[in-house]
């Protein structure tokens, strides 16, 4: 009789113990349907696995959007770990930086699962020295380039404890393409990132092309925009671009070593 309560003790608690596998994230149904669609193009449990996140670190996610990311990983932290967002600045004057801030703040008031989210602005220390393990971003290098980004990456390696992880996923230009294309087109060179990143102390662990698209020419009348999900040039030549799919990536894992 005994053994058999010990049994059912474990079964009862055999979910809790596993609500917070990456698997159980992605697949959960508080996800948005227009988010889940995009899972065979962004890859998340792949990515993630690749970057080494576990469900007990304390993660920045820079510049998350409208949370993409943000849901699968709240969904994935659980304590004594935490998600800090580093999203617009709060007192930014462009209004498009201030309705993306807006609605991410209402997106994570609005449902419990966003209880260990926190959100600080994109432009401030991020967090404390030296007291985070993993830094990721998404799809975002392009809007930083220039000074912006030296910004972002060396406040990224401070709040990181050694061996701490920087994630990088990212639109890839082709070898030796130009800054001003680069700007122009929301494509960026693996070189450009490595160099930067190793300019701020970073190391390159590994790269993986997960996320790649060999499909993806990179000549688009707008840029990467033109690719889904964006289809900047809206009903034109949009079954060809649908075919192609969203944008060849790098994804790149550096560490503070």
């Amino acid at each position: 009789m005994k053994n058999l309560l010990i049994l059912l003790s474990l079964v009862f608690y055999l979910p809790i113990l596993n609500s917070h596998t990456l698997e159980k994230a992605i697949n959960s149904n508080e996800r948005e349907t227009k988010n889940i669609l995009r899972d065979s193009y962004r890859n998340p449990y792949e990515t993630l696995s690749f970057f080494e996140i576990k469900s007990d670190m304390k993660i920045v996610e820079l510049s998350p959007g409208g949370g993409w990311y943000t849901e699968i990983l709240a969904n994935y932290i659980d304590k004594p770990g935490l998600l800090i967002a580093a999203h617009f600045d709060k007192d930014t004057n462009i209004p498009y930086f201030k309705r993306g801030r807006a609605a991410f703040e209402k997106k994570i008031s609005t449902n419990p699962m966003y209880k260990n989210v926190e959100i600080v602005d994109l432009s401030s220390e991020l967090a404390k020295e030296g007291s985070i393990d993993a830094v990721l971003t998404f799809r975002n290098l392009h809007n930083w380039l220039g000074p912006q980004m030296d910004n972002i990456f060396s406040n990224t390696y401070k709040v990181l404890k050694l061996g701490g992880i920087f994630g990088v996923v990212e639109h890839r230009a082709n070898p030796d393409t130009s800054m001003e294309k680069m700007k122009k087109s929301g494509y960026v060179t693996e070189e450009h990132a490595i160099e930067i990143a190793e300019k701020h102390g970073f190391t390159l662990v590994s790269k993986s092309e997960i996320n790649a698209n060999p499909k993806d020419t990179k000549d688009y009348p707008r840029g990467v925009w033109t690719l889904p999900p964006s289809l900047r040039l809206k009903d034109k030549d949009k079954d060809k671009y649908l075919e192609i799919g969203e944008s060849d990536r790098m994804t790149l894992l550096f560490k503070k070593l």
